[in-house]
């Protein structure tokens, strides 16, 4: 049985283990484990996007959107603590692993949950995903389709897309079968960070 990190209940072993990554411009120590996105750390993709970024507003409602171990929804919690952060994902183990650090970081602005529920209901000031591009592009639509138009007016996502993994045919699909504006905020190392515009406010 193959084990993706997009399996709610991940086969392989639930073996925690420490790591220290720079997180927020600070080291940091969090926990990972197998069957979850990037388990051995902070991946090429991800350091991107938090390099590129904008500095997140001080307050608002943030997501992250595929969370893995927590990354995003961490370094959002540090920089911005009293905003409410948002860590969204279909992988039971990604979750608690997101609580677990959060908890580690003591960042109680932080809430994992699976797509369902409260967070199923709310628009969000800020998107930052690393959205995950192997679960093929139907289930991919699908994701985007269900989240880019809860931003809120005046909202903005950020997606990081490897460039040979379809980051140009996704801004176009993006601006053509959702309607809204979508640029390439940056491009590095043979990565894209696209900017979606949510509504005028």
């Amino acid at each position: 049985m193959t084990d993706h990190y997009f399996t709610a209940q991940p086969a392989s072993a639930d073996e925690r283990r420490r790591l220290s990554v720079r997180l927020a411009g600070r080291p940091v120590s969090i926990e990972v484990a197998p069957g979850v996105f990037s388990p051995r750390g902070l991946d090429k993709g991800t350091a991107i996007l938090l390099d590129e970024v904008p500095a997140p507003p001080p307050t608002g409602c943030f997501l992250d959107l595929g969370c893995g171990w927590g990354p995003i929804a961490l370094t959002l919690a540090l920089r911005s603590p009293a905003a409410r952060i948002w860590a969204v994902d279909v992988n039971e183990r990604a979750l608690d692993l997101v609580r677990r650090n959060a908890e580690l970081l003591g960042l109680a602005a932080v809430t994992a949950s699976t797509p369902e529920g409260e967070v199923a209901a709310l628009t969000f000031d800020l998107i930052w995903s690393n959205p995950p591009i192997r679960v093929g592009k139907d289930t991919l639509h699908t994701l985007l389709r269900t989240w880019l138009p809860r931003l809120a007016p005046g909202g903005t996502a950020y997606l990081v897309v490897a460039k040979n993994l379809g980051s140009d045919s996704l801004q176009r699909w993006i601006e053509t079968d959702l309607r809204m504006p979508c640029d390439r905020h940056a491009t590095s190392k043979g990565f894209r960070v696209l900017a979606v515009s949510g509504p005028r406010p």
